[in-house]
């Protein structure tokens, strides 16, 4: 049995639509709850640093720090950020320790539309702490030719 190009290329296209356009905010919700994993996340402690207007989602900028002394018996140990509208609803998680010396994190991001980006801080006792912040996007990543 032989395939026509017709054939393969259909297929490849319908494995392909499988795949889900856009995260929506129901799946960072989902995202998020697993990373709880059933804990109570509290508001504060957590600042979140971005635009909140760009022109370009191809690289946004943006710092999470979280008021934290660092010390061996009290730091941050996980930083985790999300969205609500990109293909996944996860967008990293940084592991610290207190050698770290302080609990920031600076990346750049790509973002498909305007949405929420949402940060949680996990300190070494298991203890959540959240804040989020809306950004809009005039011209989402890859919409460019």
């Amino acid at each position: 049995m032989s395939l026509s190009r017709r054939a393969v290329l259909t297929g490849i296209f319908g494995v392909l639509s499988l795949r889900p356009v856009q995260a929506t905010p129901e799946m960072m919700d989902a995202a998020i709850a697993e990373f709880a994993k059933g804990r109570a996340i509290k508001p504060g402690r957590v600042k979140l640093d971005l635009p909140p207007l760009v022109e370009n989602g191809n690289a946004v900028p943006l710092t999470v720090s979280v008021d934290s002394p660092m010390t061996e018996d009290d730091f941050v140990a996980r930083i985790a950020l999300f969205n609500e509208k990109n293909p996944q609803p996860n967008i990293a998680v940084f592991q610290l320790r207190p050698a770290a010396g302080r609990a920031l994190v600076s990346t750049r991001i790509r973002l498909g539309d305007s949405q929420f980006i949402t940060a949680i801080a996990e300190t070494n006792k298991g203890e959540l702490f959240m804040t989020k912040a809306e950004l809009v996007v005039t011209l989402p990543a890859c919409a460019e030719n």
